[in-house]
């Protein structure tokens, strides 16, 4: 019985462990709902929800080449071991993970059970992300090289394996399996139709307006491709994406010359960057997989955590920090599980920055919020937002300045801050400084209907660019910045620190990461 364990890459379509598997022999497909994966402080029931929808996708596709998805509820290698039992399990197949610390243990466990039970293991790569990477310098080839060969077409036949458990029918639902919070009616769909629908909708008619709208959270709900929470899950390859950029770009090259033409054209060019971004971040979680945990510089180690103040992260995570644009910001994400990647830089700079509060809860905050979160781009990003790589330039966001460009009509804002609807837009980024009269008028008494600023943002934000440039100047902090480059920095110099002396890092490209 040849095993298919699926796990974020839940589709048919470029799948190499299923096909492969299906031409061994016999194919039984697995899915397993891990108790211990579940109870992590990252995951949310906006998480269980997305995957209970395209785990049903799922099952319906493996039906159209007659399989059934088994699921079930166990560890790993209980799991294993009770499918074993009862028909022996002739190879294991499955895609490489990069994920948490919880999974990376998790696989460590599946190899050991693997091994003293004589059953082989074949994983397959996953997008862009090598495993074992010695040299940092071949990795943008190695992505080439993934990138370059056509998806995978489902298999053309498959034979299911006769198992005493094929036949389940009580399917565990996610929801009901204690992960915390609740699920949200605002977040995206699930599901390969969804997704396919996306890319389509993207590349034909959206693509022309992608990067001017990336920025602002108003016109990034609807100018990205959104199509990150299907890459997270693995409803798309990274691949299948990909080669749908190419296609398109020739079809565009195709047309007359024209303004669209213009913008779509460079439209695509950053969207394929941000693809190479991709893998690229969720490499430095591979590469590292300790960086969940603490700084991937070490001199910053220690550089907030005794200073963390938990009413300050209340605040930021209700949306209740007396900045509108933050609030709102917060709020968005909150009801729909999206912001585009500026407001998400944003929201951790901020947090980092002027509220002083070290980044693993804010972190583990973020991730529960996001429908797309994906560990490997998410926890180096965290990082580098707070300013603890050494090697990027540091952001630090003026919210006030934020909303004034990215929200300049007070829309935004409105829509997720009511209790500022009649606040004249003249003062609507610093409610604050609404005299008596004015907050009268605008039925909005500040410290009653809408909080005062938890900081002094500018103070705050000129004490923590002193607390930074600190620890950069340090005697060790070259060295330490030359090691992490070495290990995780991209060796493009227009997107991420360089190493040649004098040269200022980048990572203009970064902040642009609008999927």
């Amino acid at each position: 019985m040849q095993l298919v364990w699926f796990k974020r890459d839940l589709r048919i379509h470029d799948h190499a462990p299923l096909r492969a598997a299906a031409a061994a022999g016999p194919v039984l497909a697995l899915y397993v709902h891990e108790p211990s994966l579940l109870a992590q402080p990252e995951m949310d029931a906006r998480h269980a929800g997305f995957l209970r929808e395209a785990l049903d996708d799922l099952t319906r596709r493996l039906q159209m080449l007659g399989l059934s998805l088994l699921q079930l509820r166990g560890d790993m290698p209980a799991v294993l071991d009770a499918l074993h039992r009862a028909t022996p399990v002739s190879a294991l197949w499955s895609h490489e993970e990069t994920g948490t610390l919880a999974s990376f243990a998790r696989d460590r466990a599946v190899a050991d059970w693997c091994r003293a039970h004589g059953v082989p293991w074949h994983e397959s790569p996953n997008g862009g992300v090598v495993r074992r990477l010695r040299d940092r310098d071949r990795w943008s080839d190695l992505w080439l090289s993934r990138m370059t060969p056509a998806p995978l077409p489902p298999p053309a036949h498959i034979e299911a394996a006769a198992h005493p458990l094929a036949g389940l029918q009580s399917t565990p639902d996610p929801l009901a399996l204690g992960v915390a919070g609740a699920d949200i009616a605002g977040r995206q769909r699930a599901g390969r139709r969804q997704a396919l629908a996306e890319l389509d909708t993207f590349l034909s008619e959206r693509l022309p307006r992608y990067r001017r709208g990336m920025s602002s959270p108003l016109s990034g709900e609807h100018d990205c491709s959104r199509l990150s929470p299907h890459l997270a899950f693995g409803t798309l390859s990274l691949r299948e994406v990909v080669h749908a950029v190419w296609r398109a770009r020739a079809r565009w090259l195709a047309r007359l010359p024209g303004p669209d033409q213009a913008a779509a054209l460079a439209g695509l060019k950053s969207f394929e960057s941000r693809l190479h971004w991709q893998a690229h971040f969720i490499q430095k979680l591979e590469s590292e997989p300790e960086i969940e945990l603490r700084a991937v510089n070490r001199l910053y180690d220690g550089l907030r955590e005794a200073d963390f103040s938990a009413s300050r992260h209340a605040a930021w995570c209700a949306g209740e920090t007396g900045f509108p644009f933050i609030d709102a910001c917060m709020r968005a994400l909150a009801a729909t599980g999206w912001i585009n990647f500026r407001m998400r830089a944003m929201l951790v700079a901020f947090s980092s920055y002027q509220l002083w509060n070290h980044w693993r809860e804010p972190g583990l905050h973020l991730a529960r919020q996001f429908t797309d979160f994906e560990p490997g781009i998410h926890w180096p990003q965290v990082q580098m937002q707070s300013g603890v790589t050494g090697i990027n330039t540091l952001r630090i966001y003026n919210p006030v300045k934020q909303q004034t460009d990215q929200d300049p009509k007070g829309i935004f804002v409105r829509r997720w801050l009511p209790e500022l609807a009649r606040v004249p837009l003249a003062l609507l980024a610093e409610p604050w400084r609404m005299d008596a009269a004015q907050q009268r008028e605008a039925g909005c008494v500040i410290g009653r209907d809408y909080p005062a600023p938890v900081v002094d943002h500018l103070a705050a934000a000129r004490a923590a660019r002193d607390a930074v440039w600190a620890v950069r100047r340090q005697p060790d902090a070259a060295g330490e910045a030359r090691r992490v480059y070495l290990q995780h920095g991209s060796r493009n110099p227009n997107r991420e620190g360089s190493p040649r002396r004098g040269r200022k890092p980048a990572d203009d490209g970064q902040m642009g990461f609008g999927f």
